[in-house]
């Protein structure tokens, strides 16, 4: 049996932090883009949905269809599951370092168009 205390602590918590933090910048930006509270509740499960089947969560990425694999480079779930898989099977697809960084600058663009979306449609 292996002992994941060290993956759990060092690789995942912050992980998920970041993963959550993404999440929660890509719910503000589709938030912000609407007028409505339905159409932001609907217009999110065109990208949740979607997201969780092509980011390599339940199978492969070089399993789905070539065709497919940049949309799903697109997403930000797609590197934190990486990170996920790799700190269990100590065989990550890519690089740790780039997960983190791919994700920090999800957070960081995302933040950024949701700010630029408030200020054009509530401040201004």
């Amino acid at each position: 049996m292996s002992d994941y205390t060290g993956s759990i602590s060092l690789v995942l918590v912050p992980a998920v932090a970041l993963i959550a933090v993404s999440s929660t910048f890509l719910g503000l930006f589709i938030a912000v883009s609407v007028s409505e509270v339905f159409e932001a509740q609907t217009f999110s499960n065109f990208f949740r949905f979607p997201m969780l089947f092509l980011c390599g969560l339940f199978f492969p990425i070089e399993q789905l269809p070539v065709w497919l694999r940049p949309l799903s480079y697109a997403l930000p779930l797609t590197y934190g599951a990486d990170v996920l898989h790799g700190s269990m099977h100590r065989s990550p697809h890519l690089p740790l370092a780039l997960d983190f960084g791919l994700l920090a600058a999800f957070c960081v663009a995302l933040f950024g168009i949701s700010l630029r979306n408030i200020r054009r449609r509530w401040i201004a």
